[in-house]
């Protein structure tokens, strides 16, 4: 059975030309969760919408997440976490140093049962490197460290990420192939 790549973006969402909006475009059958408020989050809407895309068919799932989207995918139910293969979780964020955010807090610090990557910066001002890699060894991710790329998102540079996507295929086994036209990227074998 072939799995299902779920984008779960962070708070505000991630508007055109982020990585997630370019990947949600370009590779098919991805799938986007949507919130209904995206200003104003609570932990039970946002972990709700998730696992109600997860559950809605039978097969695994990749994560890729960002910001709050990862805590989100932390605090995930049982029956959705057996659904997941894997996951990249990009620039999480630190709820407690953000009043709009508190409701995701604690951060679950428990091993996640499946592979994940954790992708933090050393000068995301949304979180910091040591309480990025506290997450990763907590979760039992593997933890890749960029120097100095701010959120991972498109005010940092960070549109069209080719690392990012080979990070996601690391995560399936299956290489990316593009074309050489930045709007077409193929298919991935198991996503």
């Amino acid at each position: 059975m072939t799995s299902r790549l779920i984008i779960v973006p962070g708070w505000r969402d991630s508007g055109p030309g982020h990585w997630q909006s370019l990947w949600a475009e370009q590779l098919r059958g991805a799938e986007r969760v949507t919130q209904d408020d995206w200003i104003a989050p609570t932990r039970k809407a946002w972990v709700g919408s998730l696992e109600k895309l997860i559950l809605s068919r039978p097969e695994p799932v990749v994560i890729a997440a960002h910001s709050l989207g990862c805590i989100a995918t932390a605090h995930l139910g049982n029956e959705a976490v057996e659904r997941v293969a894997g996951a990249l979780l990009v620039a999480p964020a630190d709820p407690e140093r953000r009043a709009v955010l508190h409701d995701f807090a604690p951060v679950p610090y428990a091993p996640l049962p499946y592979r994940s990557i954790v992708v933090a910066s050393s000068n995301d001002p949304f979180c910091p490197i040591r309480l990025a890699g506290a997450y990763a060894r907590a979760w039992g991710s593997e933890f890749v460290r960029m120097q100095n790329a701010g959120h991972i998102n498109i005010d940092s540079g960070h549109g069209d990420w080719p690392l990012g996507l080979a990070l996601l295929q690391s995560l399936t086994g299956t290489p990316a192939h593009r074309s050489a036209r930045r709007d077409s990227i193929e298919p991935l074998a198991s996503l």
